[in-house]
């Protein structure tokens, strides 16, 4: 029998553990804690769950109980002890029931992010940056929250959370130094060995928090380490049509990492002349860092101190690098290749599509505007059918009605998608997706957003959670969505769709807003000021063009840009965006609008004079 073995149920983030002993006993934990995420559950006929566990291997070993063996037991017991298990059953599911209410509605303010920061401060690692010790992820979202909260208060600490953070996580062995891309998260404290498994929404994720950061500090390794992710992802998570793979597996042939892991033998072999710099460079030894003597390549120290220490020239390290990493990727290319699941998500192809976005202003470059125009184009071709958005896309078929984070976080993408290209159908693609998510997910009686379409399957439990765990929440997206797409089509409603989720939530998060830091980052929007900026002139004017740069230059979170490419009236566009009513060219001149909550300054010709109230604090006007 299976006594000892802890029984579990999980439904969208609830993670309820039954004792699977006699006693029968029940106690549970919010999802994120050590349990993780259920990976296999196990139901009744009427689908009320009375087992699940997050990982099995195939066959018993290491102590660990294999899924056969598993199946084989609970086999035994649905025909032993049934009673028991519909008695569990009946447990579990009346404990998912009873989940607590959301609370009172408390207000939200300054205090709440203040709070929050204090919170993050407290847990972070001030040696190898990232919060807690291990295994540790990237959290991405905690990264931007710091990042705007930094640019709210100036409070440096903050920023030094990021930089050391993201300084640590790209030189740790949790980045992929060969291939590019990041795994999923590390085993240890000092981000040296990860989970090899490399998934999409972490590459997205990250992606965006190294733009931002670039955007912050001006420091060129954050863009270099964005434009490694999205080498990455264009190499090998794309979709001949264009879509994004979901993951890469961490093993193959049954061995985790062995597809990544070098032996200095192979690296002597491969380099020649060039390995002692390379191996040098990466922590290269005889004895490995991971299994059988083999190296999770890493950075020992920063590239510049490196370049200090070292002995050798500038020119022949960099040199010896770029010879070294290209070698190893065609001699890796050669390996058997981990399975790539070939499902294309609906929500994390939205989050790369934001990413991309993101990448093609901050960072000038087209072809990331392109990628992130073909997904767009797969998504809603091979998604969306008769006005419902469906969740996965896998061989020719899709399936499975979206959820809420699809909703959001595809609506959101679509939004970063026209600020980069500045088609109009994207924003209206945007417009259309949020009406549907507020139409089939919005709760109408106690505000937010259920997980699942409120006319849709009906579950066992009623599931609204804006928790920001490995990725954020689908509230926490939504919140943002609507605020931003208030801005664009000054239209209140989806202001107070926006609130509505704070009010929902504003229980937990006042109480641990450092759970909820994708929705703090919507309520710094909400707090404002926030910018409108209009810029009226031919697309590919060159002032045109400078007067874009200047504005995707300047790190300014809570901002949304509107371009106006005839620079007169133009009925079309004001019809989806009325913000840019009035705002045409003056003098037959590119000219920028900078509106912070809708009062705009004078209009400017100048690019110097635009960059100028750019930085200006936003309840001034200079």
């Amino acid at each position: 029998m299976m006594r000892g073995v802890a029984c579990a149920a999980a439904v969208a983030g609830v993670f309820v553990l039954a004792a699977c002993s006699r006693t029968g006993e029940l106690s549970a934990s919010r999802s994120g804690s050590r349990g993780g995420w259920p990976l296999s559950v196990f139901t009744t006929p009427e689908g009320k769950p009375f087992f699940a566990g997050t990982f099995f291997p195939a066959e018993d070993g290491y102590g660990r109980k294999g899924f056969k063996s598993i199946l084989r037991e609970i086999a035994g017991l649905w025909r032993e002890e049934r009673g028991r298990m519909l008695k569990t059953a009946e447990e579990v599911t009346s404990l998912l029931r009873s989940t607590p209410a959301l609370g009172a509605t408390v207000e939200l303010d300054e205090r709440t992010q203040d709070k929050a920061y204090r919170n993050l401060l407290a847990a972070y690692d001030d040696v190898y940056g990232g919060f807690g010790v291990s295994p540790k992820f990237p959290t991405s979202h905690n990264l931007t929250f710091l990042l705007g909260y930094w640019k709210r208060t100036g409070e440096p600490a903050a920023l030094e959370m990021v930089d050391r953070t993201l300084d640590r996580v790209e030189r740790g062995g949790i980045h992929d130094h060969v291939g590019g891309g990041f795994h999923r998260y590390s085993t240890d404290r000092q981000w040296l060995v990860p989970h090899f498994e490399k998934m999409l929404y972490d590459q997205a994720l990250l992606a965006r928090a190294y733009i931002l950061a670039y955007q912050a500090t001006g420091e060129k390794r954050y863009a270099d380490a964005a434009r490694d992710i999205f080498g990455y992802v264009l190499r090998d998570m794309t979709h001949p049509g264009g879509g994004f793979y979901t993951a890469q597996d961490a093993e193959t042939g049954g061995e985790e990492g062995k597809y990544y892991v070098w032996k200095k033998k192979e690296i002597d072999a491969l380099l020649g002349a060039d390995a002692a710099i390379f191996e040098e460079f990466y922590g290269v030894t005889e004895a490995g860092n991971f299994d059988g003597g083999t190296n999770v390549l890493h950075m020992p120290r920063p590239r510049e101190d490196f370049y200090r220490v070292s002995g050798y020239k500038r020119e022949r390290i960099d040199r010896a690098l770029e010879r070294g990493k290209k070698a190893l990727l065609e001699a890796r290319a050669k390996r058997k290749r981990p399975h790539v699941d070939d499902k294309v998500l609906a929500s994390w192809n939205g989050l790369m599509i934001s990413a991309l976005s993101l990448g093609a202003r901050v960072l000038d470059e087209p072809r990331y505007a392109n990628a992130g125009r073909k997904a767009a184009v797969f998504v809603l071709k091979n998604l969306r059918r008769d006005g419902t958005l469906y969740r996965r896309y896998r061989d020719g078929e899709a399936a499975v009605p979206a959820f809420l984070d699809d909703y959001a976080f595809l609506a959101m993408g679509l939004i970063d998608l026209y600020e980069a290209t500045f088609e109009l159908k994207w924003l209206i693609e945007a417009r259309k997706l949020a009406d549907e998510m507020i139409k089939k997910f919005r709760d109408a009686e106690k505000g937010g957003f259920l997980l699942t379409q409120n006319k849709g399957e009906k579950l066992i439990a009623e599931i609204k959670e804006a928790y920001d765990g490995a990725e954020p929440s689908g509230d926490s997206v939504a919140a943002l969505l609507l605020l931003k797409l208030s801005r664009f089509t000054m239209n209140d409603g989806y202001e107070t769709a926006a609130r509505g989720i704070f009010d929902a939530f504003s229980g937990q998060i006042a109480a641990r807003p450092e759970e909820f830091t994708q929705m703090l980052a919507a309520l710094d929007f909400a707090i404002g000021p926030s910018r409108e900026i209009v810029i009226a002139g031919a697309k590919d004017d060159p002032a045109t063009r400078e007067m874009l740069r200047i504005v995707n230059g300047e790190f300014l979170p809570n901002k949304i840009i509107v371009l106006n490419p005839g620079g007169g009236k133009d009925a079309k566009i004001e019809s989806v965006i009325p913000l840019a009513s009035m705002k045409e060219m003056i003098g037959g001149k590119t000219t920028a609008f900078v509106c912070v909550d809708f009062t705009c300054r004078f209009p400017t010709n100048d690019a110097a004079r635009l960059r100028e109230l750019l930085r200006a604090p936003a309840g001034s006007v200079p």
